[in-house]
């Protein structure tokens, strides 16, 4: 069995210059805490991959930064 890799940082942008999403992947795969965010830069959803498998618990929040969902992945 190989040994795993560290997790490497991963950040996109929208055109516009503003975060798209940040987390990090390992070997290929999502993994760790991720942040998805709207063009305007706010944060639309944050959880985390164990790796590129959405574990724990998600949150979706609306414009003003208020929590309007939450999805438990256990």
């Amino acid at each position: 069995m190989t040994e795993q890799g560290s997790p490497a940082p991963d950040v996109t942008y929208y055109a516009n210059g503003k975060v798209k999403f940040r987390g990090a992947h390992l070997d290929g795969q999502m993994h760790g805490p991720w942040e998805f965010f709207r063009t305007d830069g706010s944060l639309m959803r944050s959880g985390s991959f164990e790796r590129g498998r959405q574990v724990g618990t998600w949150k979706t929040f609306d414009r003003d930064g208020r929590v309007v969902k939450e999805t438990d992945f256990g």
